[in-house]
């Protein structure tokens, strides 16, 4: 079966890929500055080497474009020869890395730089190859091609120019064709046409040249006799650049098909030992391209067996046709390297890292690259996405308002959000500087983190506002890391911090009942509240409740206490739309009739806002069953007179229980039996049973213990409240009775 998956799918994809590889590989050693051959060499390694023990089974490797820039200062640097043995040494470099199984740490790199690299070296290579298409020669460095650039433009212009521009208006019109006619890969059709142009109309033109026995390679890498600082610069930026570009190529095929994903250690060591075989007998240095690699997947591979044989191709192609591809122009490769070049500026990449807001790491990286050198650019982007990264992690936001509409008061409030470290205790200090003596302050603090230089610096002032007449209340939105502040205690690390209630997540907050009070202070909790909603919680509702603005539609219709400690929202996790609350003494459904304002409420959600459920939540320790268990009590007859709606839940006498137990006190008893009977009595609602009947309303019973913060729903199939998360067993119904 395997075999015949391989010459389905893996052999025509395998001739595609080679179709695509073959002008990509000559183009490249051509803008390296090294023979031409070296391409050919890599392709096939890349392809058999790196195909067989390679971690990706359809990345497809060889010499990428991403390599050019620096591979050409090298061989300048070094010379051809000794260039061989820093392609060996890289790929025993990425083999040994690939061992100590830190390949995914590569992925640490931010894309924006790997993507200000790649856009850098295609600037790069548009702006050498230019020169080519245009007649003349690249320059050393991209500034010199720029500067050069505008005087190759108005020269005199030969035959190379028109072969040049010919195969680059191929390679744009290309997509554009018939699908018919792009089954042939558009590199391939371009570099035919061009060359079969300038052979046919007889054009004397610079072509590609290969030694007159390509198989006979007799090049032995060579050490330099000095400079072994820049030789292991060099070892290490080529098998770092090469190592990054493989695994993320790998990581994006890993995108574009659902088979088994790569394993990057042993990808690292495919590559690795691809670079060794590479480099010693004479090829450029192989990565991972997702070029081919992309192709591949596109023309329908499904294992290994793809990449490898498109290796051999390209091996056959060379010894067979080797007259053939001594033909090709260079100004023809020029103008597929100018449009390689251009498709690594990619906009799609530009707008993703702008979205990211990391532009300015992208351009960094791109301009550091062009003007500079690969190295040093891409340093330059690491290094300023550093500073981004600590910008962002160490940021503050610090400032200092009046505590209330009334500017006259002498309340103020100081507000710190962020990481407060010491690279913020200048700001701070010119903050706190601008409370006036005597001032009523709260120092509201939603810190991450507070370090040594802040927690001094907040302490010595608070004593000092104090000593001087003031007073400092201190109010932490999350962990307390100034919490004993006074007493120079600091916490030092979110573990040791108490475990703070989120307050941005509830209209309720713990802190109301733990804050210390300031003497004097204007207004109660509900002030203080609201304070708190207006500057926290109502920015981020306004959406919401302006979506709600114009009518409410619930989904529910929730009947429970008027107890201070239920909060609906909160224990059904529910939010401003979501619930249409009716709240009384002991969660009473008074008979029909019996009580008008129970009667518009249930006809109101039922029939006017078409709610889909309604629940009737009970709790613990409900002060209502206990006056309907114990009596009510002295002076108190309205209640009394209140709970004789709930005098048939007493007269109920089966058993109920709480995930198969029973409550011990008598009114936690009751106040499950009186859930049941409330829902009986909203049974006798015509309006609810119509509904019911229709299959468009679902009643439900709920309890909530207070003390245990557990929610339980009534389950009619086992006669029995299941706490909420916790599956109930299903038993079989004989005769309304439960059998089991």
């Amino acid at each position: 079966m395997r075999l015949l998956a391989v010459l389905r799918h893996d052999v025509p994809a395998s001739l595609v890929v080679f179709l695509v590889a073959v002008p990509l590989s000559l183009g490249i050693a051509l803008a390296s500055g090294a023979p031409v051959v070296a391409g050919l060499i890599a392709a096939v390694v890349g392809g058999i080497v790196a195909g067989a023990l390679g971690g990706s089974a359809l990345q497809v490797s060889g010499p990428a474009a991403g390599l050019t820039v620096v591979l050409a200062q090298t061989i300048a640097t070094f010379g051809w020869a000794t260039t061989c043995a820093i392609t060996v040494a890289a790929g025993a470099l990425q083999v040994l890395l690939g061992l100590s199984r830190v390949a995914r740490a590569a992925l640490a790199i931010s894309p924006a730089i790997v993507h200000g690299m790649l856009a850098g070296i295609g600037v790069t290579i548009v702006l050498g190859q230019l020169h080519v298409i245009l007649g003349g020669t690249a320059q050393s460095s991209a500034i010199k091609n720029i500067a050069e650039l505008p005087g190759q433009i108005v020269a005199h212009h030969d035959s190379a120019t028109l072969i040049g521009l010919l195969t680059l208006a191929l390679l744009i019109l290309w997509p554009r064709l018939p699908k018919i006619v792009q089954r042939v890969p558009g590199p391939l059709a371009a570099i035919a046409v061009a060359t079969a142009v300038s052979v046919l109309a007889g054009m004397t033109l610079p072509r590609v040249e290969l030694p007159g026995d390509v198989l006979n390679i007799q090049l032995v890498p060579q050490l330099p006799s000095g400079g072994w600082g820049g030789f292991a610069l060099a070892v290490v930026t080529i098998a770092v650049i090469a190592s990054v570009e493989s695994l993320l190529s790998a990581v994006a095929v890993d995108k574009l098909h659902t088979g088994k994903r790569a394993n990057l250690d042993r990808e690292l060591i495919g590559q690795g030992a691809a670079n060794m075989v590479s480099g010693a007998i004479g090829g450029l240095p192989v990565t991972g391209v997702i070029v081919r690699s992309s192709t591949n997947v596109n023309a329908g591979a499904k294992t290994r067996a793809s990449a490898i044989l498109h290796g051999v191709w390209v091996l056959v192609f060379v010894v067979a046709l080797s007259g053939l591809i001594q033909s090709i122009p260079l100004a023809a490769l020029a103008g597929l390297l100018v449009h390689v070049g251009a498709k690594l500026v990619n906009p799609g990449h530009v707008r993703q890292v702008h979205t990211h807001g990391d532009l300015y790491v992208y351009l960094v990286t791109l301009l550091g690259v062009v003007a500079l050198d690969l190295l040093k650019g891409v340093l330059a982007g690491i290094a300023l996405s550093l500073f981004l990264m600590l910008r962002r992690t160490m940021w503050s936001g610090i400032h200092v308002e009046r505590d209330g509409a009334d500017d006259n008061n002498e309340d103020w409030r100081v507000m710190v959000e962020g990481v407060l470290t010491f690279l913020s205790v200048p700001r701070l200090t010119k903050v706190l500087a601008q409370v006036p003596e005597g001032a009523t302050v709260k120092l509201e603090l939603v810190v991450d983190y507070l370090d040594h230089a802040a927690f001094e610096t907040l302490s010595n002032w608070q004593q000092a506002h104090e000593r001087a007449g003031g007073t400092v209340t201190v109010d932490e939105v999350g962990h307390p890391w100034f919490a004993k502040g006074k007493e120079g205690s600091p916490t030092l690390s979110r573990i040791a911090a108490a475990r703070a209630v989120p307050r941005w997540l509830a209209p309720w907050s713990e802190w109301q009942a733990t804050e210390v009070q300031v003497p004097n202070q204007r207004g109660g909790p509900t002030l203080r509240g609201a304070s708190e909603f207006h500057r926290r919680t109502a920015p981020l509702l306004k959406d919401t409740l302006s979506g709600l603005a114009n009518g409410q539609k619930p989904h529910t219709l929730f009947i429970t206490c008027g107890d201070a400690r239920i909060v609906p929202n909160l224990i059904t996790t529910s939010g401003p739309g979501d619930l249409f609350t009716v709240r009384n003494i002991g969660n009473l459904v008074p008979a029909e009739q019996a009580d008008s304002s129970m009667n518009a409420a249930v006809e109101f959600a039922v029939g006017v806002l078409g709610v889909r459920e309604i629940v009737v939540c009970g709790h613990s320790s409900c002060g209502a069953m206990g006056a309907l268990a114990n009596g009510a009590p002295n002076g108190t007859p309205l209640l009394t007179d209140w709970l004789r709606h709930a005098e048939p839940s007493a007269r109920r006498t089966e058993t109920v229980t709480i995930g198969g137990t029973r409550p011990a006190r008598e009114p936690d008893r009751l106040a499950l039996h009186n859930i049941l009977q409330q829902l009986e009595h909203l049974r006798h609602y015509p309006l609810v049973a119509d509904a019911e009947s229709r299959g468009e309303l679902t009643l439900t019973g709920m309890y909530f213990d207070v003390g245990a913060a557990q929610v339980s729903l009534w389950d009619g199939r086992t006669g029995d409240f299941v706490p909420a998360g916790v599956r109930a067993p299903v038993k079989a119904h004989l005769n309304g009775k439960t059998a089991g």
